[in-house]
């Protein structure tokens, strides 16, 4: 009877382990993710747009601004959320290209997620925006705006 039991409990033993090794190669590999993308690293980025050059993300979607937001604090509920995803991480976000290390920083939002801010704004996608350079959500509800590789947001 011992046996058997000690040959059911190897197997669930060795699951167990493989199970928890999966977060510590996520932890290793800095586990980030982007709006529920799973990708690798988050970075904060310029590139140009007919707007100027404007921050996007580590594939080239653009990030938005919430004129709401106060002093590095998201101001976007659920409902605004879910049209205006944040651009959160697991890990801190990297400053890439053309951007100033110093403005880059992050702030806990709502739900406890961490969430890049640029200058004073927390950083959000736009789910219009179907590719890369798209800039659909500018200027929306004159409350939503692109922001500049200074941390200022385009009003235009």
């Amino acid at each position: 009877m011992r046996a058997r039991i000690t040959l059911v409990a190897i197997p669930l033993a060795l699951l167990s382990l493989s199970a928890c090794g999966g977060a510590d190669k996520e932890k290793e590999t800095g586990g980030a993710s982007s709006s529920g993308k799973g990708s690798a690293r988050t970075s904060v980025e310029v590139a140009d747009s007919g707007l100027g050059d404007i921050l996007v993300d580590q594939d080239g979607r653009t990030l938005y601004a919430f004129t709401k937001d106060k002093a590095g604090a998201g101001n976007c509920d659920a409902d605004c959320i879910a049209v205006w995803p944040a651009l959160t991480s697991t890990a801190a976000a990297t400053a890439g290209p053309g951007t100033d290390r110093a403005l880059l920083g992050e702030a806990k939002n709502a739900g406890g997620a961490v969430q890049a801010t640029y200058g004073d704004w927390p950083l959000y996608y736009y789910v219009g925006d179907a590719a890369p350079g798209d800039v659909n959500g500018q200027g929306l509800d004159g409350e939503w705006f692109v922001v500049k590789a200074d941390g200022k947001m385009i009003k235009e």
